[in-house]
């Protein structure tokens, strides 16, 4: 959430795919995404920089989510919402993060906001 926010209205970056990796692949501390394969640091930088973008479109993608979530378990309409710490307590948030994550997510479902 560091990175500059781009506007709504851009359209989004369609990143290299993420797959999943084979389970025995994940056992070995050295392998990642087949990267330590690849000889050419041309096609090394290439496809790190396509995992770099697919992670950063996956990471927004998901705290979008998130405050949606937030949000909604927020909700005062909903007879099991939470308040804000308990939100925290669940993501593992400080009560302020949830707070403006459950309003980021409120201007999400109005149909557009700005990152906390």
């Amino acid at each position: 959430m560091a990175e500059p926010e781009r506007p709504r209205t851009e359209q989004r970056m369609r990143p290299a795919p993420l797959l999943f990796e084979p389970a025995e692949a994940g056992a070995d501390p050295e392998h990642f995404f087949d990267l330590e394969s690849i000889e050419d640091p041309r096609e090394l930088l290439d496809r790190a920089t396509e995992l770099t973008q697919a992670f950063r479109a996956a990471t927004d993608r998901s705290v979008e989510f998130q405050a949606i979530a937030a949000a909604q378990l927020a909700d005062p309409r909903r007879f099991d919402r939470l308040t804000p710490a308990l939100i925290a307590e669940r993501a593992e948030w400080t009560e302020d993060y949830a707070k403006k994550m459950v309003e980021f997510g409120r201007g999400l479902l109005r149909g557009g906001a700005e990152h906390p």
